[in-house]
């Protein structure tokens, strides 16, 4: 059994499988040890990026634990929440980029917001990103190097990009401070 990734976000394995693990309190981390398996299999599960096989997706149920028929069965609800204050921000990032996401679950929406903040030298890495969607941003502070296909530009605060995702892209702080940015990409992917 697969999955369409062109479903709609409240039909995706990935969205439910986070909806549900979330509920029960887990942390990806946590759920990945639970049931053996590596913890960024379980996030490329998640983020839709893969699709596990039956048998894999059964392992991991148990170790929440929900069986097939309630996992299919559970609709979470979308989140009703309009205003977050800073602290609600919830960190998705790690080492030296930090992504602070506005909500803490996406499941059911169509658009992440988030807050980015990259130390100096801090970059996405050496293999370009690329996903369905479109994304953009605008630079609060710092110099950030925006690479996207063969086109490359350096942003400083109150600049701003906007792309495809499908076009391989790829970003890193240049210079000696912290870049900050506050970006926003549909469908979400993380």
């Amino acid at each position: 059994m697969t999955f369409d990734p062109d479903f709609d976000q409240t039909l995706k394995l990935g969205a439910r499988l986070k909806a549900v693990r979330q509920l029960h309190q887990l942390s990806q981390r946590a759920l990945a040890k639970r049931v053996g398996l590596a913890h960024s299999t379980l996030s490329l599960i998640e983020s839709n990026q893969m699709n596990p096989s039956v048998g894999a997706l059964k392992r991991i149920l148990d170790g929440i634990p929900i069986g097939l028929a309630a996992f299919f069965s559970f609709e979470p609800q979308p989140s009703r929440t309009v205003f977050y204050a800073a602290e609600d921000l919830v960190e998705i990032g790690k080492g030296p980029i930090s992504f602070r996401q506005v909500g803490d679950t996406l499941f059911g929406r169509a658009l992440q917001i988030l807050k980015e903040r990259y130390e100096p030298g801090a970059d996405t890495g050496r293999v370009p990103l690329t996903h369905k969607g479109e994304e953009g941003g605008i630079v609060l502070s710092g110099r950030l190097e925006v690479t996207v296909g063969d086109e490359r530009k350096i942003l400083g605060a109150g600049d701003a990009y906007y792309f495809e995702s499908h076009r391989p892209h790829r970003f890193r702080c240049v210079g000696p401070h912290a870049c900050e940015v506050v970006s926003a990409c549909t469908p979400p992917t993380f």
